[in-house]
């Protein structure tokens, strides 16, 4: 088995080539990555020995070459393939363990100039998860750091990735490439380009509402029915939800949530948390029955349910402070 490590974060990389190590794999990498496991006396392979072809133009060009992209496309189960790969010397490669330049971060820091977020676009990296991601059958391809102990799982109880995890991880590499490609359509839509001629140091203006805007939603959980009991629904958060909302929560206890608890409950925290002081809102069917602010929690709870009692029943409470054993004692009276 032959695993090919290209990572930009290192996190636990060591340690996860360490093991496949320890379990025969052999090692292939590229610059920065193969200097680190060299480093700390691992075998390892340097892509430009196998391509025949040094790294060039400041790393644009390393791994887009047919030795990496044949070993990594071929299909192992048709003698076609496998016939061309002999026949070219390019050898099968099993693991394929990268993760993307640092767009993101990087477009994210104060000061960053066009140069630095044109830098930080990655070529090599996505054709190679592409890549194998297709060939998923064959091919185990690790996108993030956390699918390292997964991984080491079952190769280590049965020597290679079934094809069950394979498919997961192809999956997650098609969603990252997405992910990846929309931060940069984001950032560039909204570049506005001033200057006829811009200098490396060019920090360019942003409009507020890029050209085009790529929205990434990760879902948290399927619904038991959505606004009414006949259709089906979901809950999905944003990529990177904002700090706060509702899709960042925990739930601590009772049963699980519905299409309109879940819309109702966010109607009422994005009402409460607009308050300074301390304020409850109840809402029912979308809307706010009660809102009311006081000197605590138990205050402003008691005037908003005091608006509408009758349509407090089995609605949605929010608060902005912590709920203490006042106002906890007076809720539990009511259906919520």
């Amino acid at each position: 088995m032959k695993a090919l490590i290209s990572v930009s974060d290192k996190t636990g990389i060591v340690e996860f080539a360490q093991a496949l190590h320890a379990l025969g794999v052999q090692l292939l990498s590229t610059g920065g990555t193969a200097k680190l496991l060299a480093d700390k006396g691992l075998p390892v392979t340097e892509v430009a020995e196998v391509t025949r072809f040094p790294e060039m133009l400041d790393g644009r060009v390393k791994t887009l070459h047919p030795m990496v992209h044949g070993g990594l496309l071929a299909r192992r189960d048709l003698p076609e393939h496998m016939a061309a790969l002999k026949e070219h010397g390019i050898e099968t490669i099993d693991l394929l363990v990268v993760n993307l330049y640092p767009f993101e971060a990087t477009v994210a820091k104060a000061g960053c100039t066009l140069a630095d977020a044109i830098e930080n676009i990655d070529i090599g990296g996505p054709a190679m998860v592409r890549s194998a991601a297709k060939n998923w059958k064959d091919v185990g391809v690790l996108t993030a750091a956390d699918q390292y102990e997964a991984v080491l799982a079952e190769l280590k109880a049965n020597g290679k990735l079934s094809d069950k995890l394979r498919f997961a991880l192809s999956v997650a590499a098609f969603n990252r490439i997405s992910q990846y490609d929309g931060a940069i359509s984001d950032y560039l839509s909204s570049v506005k380009f001033e200057d006829e001629k811009l200098s490396e140091e060019y920090v360019p203006a942003r409009d507020l509402f890029p050209g085009q805007s790529n929205s990434q939603f990760v879902k948290i959980q399927d619904l038991r029915y959505g606004e009414n009991s006949h259709q089906q629904a979901a809950w999905y958060r944003d990529l990177y939800p904002a700090p706060g909302s509702l899709a960042t929560g925990v739930q601590l206890q009772g049963k699980e949530l519905s299409y309109n608890n879940i819309a109702d409950a966010d109607a009422a925290w994005e009402c409460v948390k607009s308050f300074d002081t301390p304020a409850c809102v109840i809402v029912k069917h979308a809307n706010p029955c009660g809102v009311a602010v006081g000197a605590n929690a138990f205050d402003a709870y008691s005037k908003a349910f005091q608006t509408d009692p009758t349509s407090a029943f089995g609605g949605i409470i929010a608060f902005n402070r912590a709920v203490d054993k006042a106002a906890a004692e007076a809720v539990s009276k009511q259906f919520v």
